[in-house]
């Protein structure tokens, strides 16, 4: 079986060359629904893990909970495996009448309003998606039939600074901030990007984001009424579309 890791609770074995990694341990089990043979492999924390296949090659799923330590760890231990194509699966809020609820979201780059990526790179280091597997995640949307946008995400680390300002004492140093990436074009928010895309440039994995957008513009509302769940499955569903397509052109490198 091999060494378990410490914090995911996983094993070599246990871990294909593709990851995707959602927030939720809700999302991982519904993500195991679209590989082959799918069975579930650890359970530790918040931390569930999921291994299959699909296109007949190793495939994985593991939740990694909300914010960037929690994804980062959770990187660092599968790569550990031999991972090395990460596609985070979530969600995000618009920042942008051009991001609407329900549409689905590419990342091509990420704000670091975040602390986490400092730990692996310096802070002028951009925060961008392996492009390869961006455009692979592109080219599926297109194909969706899905309404799709591929923005800046601004990546924050408390989610509460974006949905109540006003109640910190850095309210003027935040509102500047915010209002300054919406002016500059940021079309969403999220709270996982950054420090994913810094993590893959440090250690040299493929990684990109995918996301379903959970608001429209300054329109935020905590009622799920507002908020179909099965749209979930427009990101879900074009994640494992390009993922197909990425695993086609590694089996066709020379």
């Amino acid at each position: 079986m091999g060494k378990r890791l410490l914090h995911t609770g996983v094993s070599a074995n246990e871990v294909g060359r593709y990851v995707l990694i959602p927030g939720s341990v809700e999302r991982a089990a519904l993500i195991s629904e679209y590989f082959d043979n799918s069975h579930e492999v650890a359970h530790r924390g918040g931390y569930l893990t999921f291994y299959g296949t699909l296109e007949g090659v190793p495939v994985t799923v593991t939740s990694t909970g909300i914010g960037g330590p929690a994804m980062a760890l959770a990187v660092e231990e599968l790569s550990e495996c031999g991972a090395d194509t990460f596609i985070r699966v979530g969600s995000c809020a618009s920042s942008s009448p051009v991001s609407k609820i329900g549409d689905v979201i590419i990342p091509r780059g990420a704000v670091r309003m975040e602390g986490t990526g400092d730990y692996f790179l310096p802070r002028d280091f951009p925060a961008v998606p392996d492009y390869q597997l961006f455009r692979c995640l592109e080219q599926a949307a297109s194909q969706s039939g899905f309404p799709y946008n591929t923005g800046v995400t601004i990546t924050k680390d408390s989610f509460y600074t974006e949905a109540a300002p006003e109640t910190k004492p850095v309210h003027d140093e935040l509102s500047f901030r915010w209002d300054s990436y919406e002016r500059a074009g940021a079309t969403n928010t999220s709270m996982e990007c950054a420090p994913l895309f810094l993590l893959g440039s440090a250690k040299g994995l493929r990684c990109a984001s995918i996301m379903i957008c959970a608001t429209n513009y300054q329109t935020y509302s905590n009622d799920k009424q507002d908020y179909p769940a099965a749209w979930e499955r427009r990101a879900i569903e074009v994640a494992i579309a390009g993922l197909r397509m990425l695993i086609h052109a590694d089996r066709f490198k020379i």
